[in-house]
């Protein structure tokens, strides 16, 4: 039986390498420009450009990076910036558990992680948070 061919489609891809030719583009920038910032390949920079191939999460630092912008303009197709909320205005968590009537999934889930993580011996906590600073890295 013969393999079938795996059909993509461009709206399926994001799209993800027509944003970065237009950033690119927008910034005068030309792709060997991108090749020496990035240390791709010229051929690679125009697959991806083209949608004939999907970078990786680290392939796509690697173009934020060279194109001189945040991560997070690659995906956003809005102009301007995105505002964050002052995530450091409360100093803990049950500072926050106290303003709220109803709190959120996410911060029941975070009071049940810190109760969870209370009930585990040091050396396990030390490796669970130097694994999720490692995640927060990426």
């Amino acid at each position: 039986m013969p393999k079938q061919k795996k059909k993509t489609s461009k709206s399926n891809n994001f799209q993800i390498g027509e944003r970065i030719r237009s950033l690119r583009a927008k910034k005068g920038l030309s792709q060997g420009d991108i090749e020496r910032g990035a240390g791709m390949l010229r051929c690679y920079i125009s697959r991806v450009e083209n949608g004939h191939t999907i970078p990786s999460l680290e392939t796509v630092e690697r173009f934020a990076a060279a194109l001189d912008v945040p991560l997070y303009e690659l995906f956003y197709p809005g102009d301007g910036s995105v505002s964050a909320p002052n995530l450091l205005e409360n100093k803990n968590l049950d500072e926050v558990e106290e303003k709220l009537k109803e709190p959120p999934e996410e911060l029941r889930f975070l009071a049940a992680l810190k109760k969870s993580l209370a009930q585990v011996g040091d050396a396990d906590r030390k490796m669970f948070l130097a694994f999720a600073r490692k995640l927060a890295g990426r």
